[in-house]
């Protein structure tokens, strides 16, 4: 079974539902967001990265979620003034999403599935997906976003 996400229909933050589909021929970094994180100043290097590869065919796709340590409880107005107002966040953000657990999103349920398979451990573990809609890497929340590890991954998606 493929691992692709073009067919999973997600919702932006201000409710319009989006295909994933729609970012086919695009590298993506799928990110669960928390507001009251200790590791919610990734935002600023989520958004550098963005920045640095949007022109070339990159997008970061943020999705707030709740279910570590209720450190997202926020309406999704409030999480979007605080990430544009906070940490300057021009890239995507979507509706709240539960990432692991019985009512888990189905995007998550298939990111999940690709190796190492398990589920999200915490807030802002990355999924790099390439062109073709395929989870290629995942990152603990430990990594940041400006790592080397990341930032080479991301730039070699890019070029193949």
């Amino acid at each position: 079974m493929s691992n692709a996400i073009a067919d999973i229909s997600v919702k932006t933050i201000t409710g319009t539902e989006q295909s994933l589909g729609d970012y086919a021929g695009k590298v993506l970094l799928i990110v669960n967001l928390a507001s009251y994180c200790g590791y919610t100043p990734q935002y600023t290097g989520l958004e550098a990265l963005y920045q640095k590869y949007h022109a070339q065919g990159f997008e970061v796709l943020g999705f707030p979620c709740n279910d570590y340590g209720a450190q997202e409880p926020d309406s999704t107005d409030k999480i979007a003034q605080f990430c544009e107002t906070r940490y300057g966040v021009t890239f995507p953000l979507f509706d709240k999403v539960h990432a692991k657990g019985a009512d888990q999103h189905p995007l998550y349920a298939r990111l999940t599935q690709t190796a190492p398979a398990g589920d999200v451990a915490w807030n802002f573990e990355k999924f790099l997906v390439n062109k073709k809609g395929e989870v290629v890497g995942r990152y603990k929340s430990a990594v940041a976003p400006g790592s080397a590890e990341l930032m080479d991954a991301i730039a070699k998606e890019l070029a193949a």
